[in-house]
């Protein structure tokens, strides 16, 4: 198969999926269980790729380094409110200054 293939199978997949979201019958919707799910999804979907990309090595293994404290600032940030663009900049200067330091 080549990548083209690929590319195209993906692309009719996620039409499809797409698609299949719009012909679902909203009586299968508007269960207080299903929207309370669904309301929750993003979050999950979220938080899983931020741990993926903090904690995430060559080959699926576990690295801990300037990330991953970089992340731990930031979400300290957040817990004493301070604004968002602070949030991002207190967790890029960590990073960047522990790289600069050695630790990547």
């Amino acid at each position: 198969m080549t990548l083209w293939v690929a590319v195209l199978i993906a692309c009719a997949v996620a039409f499809l999926t797409k698609l299949a979201g719009h012909v679902v019958p909203e009586a299968w919707l508007s269960g207080r269980r299903t929207r309370r799910i669904t309301a929750m999804l993003p979050v999950a979907l979220l938080a899983s790729l931020v741990v993926v990309q903090t904690l995430g090595g060559p080959g699926g293994s576990i690295v801990v380094d300037a990330r991953a404290v970089a992340v731990v600032v930031a979400a300290i940030a957040l817990v004493l409110r301070a604004p968002f663009i602070a949030v991002v900049a207190l967790g890029a200067i960590t990073a960047a200054v522990l790289r600069a330091l050695g630790w990547s």
